[in-house]
């Protein structure tokens, strides 16, 4: 008779969490590319600015209902809040994002919307300048 053994599969270690979502981030990261102030939303949701502020800072996390008034404000599937780009990278970028202010952000959304229509020696150009202005505050600075 055929001796029957059971293979048991080895766990070489603790299965990797995926990287949590700080949806706070995410929503500011959505409404300000789309050029949209908090009381923009506010008008749109109900949601008073003040409650938006909070979420955005992770000091609260709306509820399943709160999130598809503002996915629905910012003309978005609540899905997008949730997209498989929220990973390592996204989470590399949501604290870049939270660093920065919402004026940076603004800035920097409104460059990205005109980058695209640039040559690349345009681009390249438009960076030496944003580097000599750079040098230039910080010694005028010091």
């Amino acid at each position: 008779m055929a001796s029957m053994t059971t293979v048991v599969p080895q766990q070489t270690g603790p299965t990797p969490e995926p990287a949590p979502i700080n949806i706070g981030v995410t929503i500011r990261s959505f409404r300000l590319q789309r050029g949209m102030s908090q009381g923009d939303i506010e008008k749109r949701t109900g949601l008073l600015r003040c409650y938006l502020s909070r979420v955005e800072n992770g000091h609260t996390v709306p509820s399943l209902d709160t999130l598809q008034k503002i996915a629905s404000a910012l003309e978005l599937p609540l899905s997008q809040f949730f997209a498989d780009g929220h990973g390592r990278e996204s989470a590399t970028r949501d604290a870049h994002v939270t660093a920065m202010g919402e004026d940076d952000i603004r800035f920097l959304t409104q460059v990205q919307k005109y980058s695209s229509q640039l040559t690349e020696s345009d681009r390249r150009l438009l960076l030496a300048m944003v580097r000599k202005f750079a040098a230039t505050a910080s010694t005028s600075i010091s």
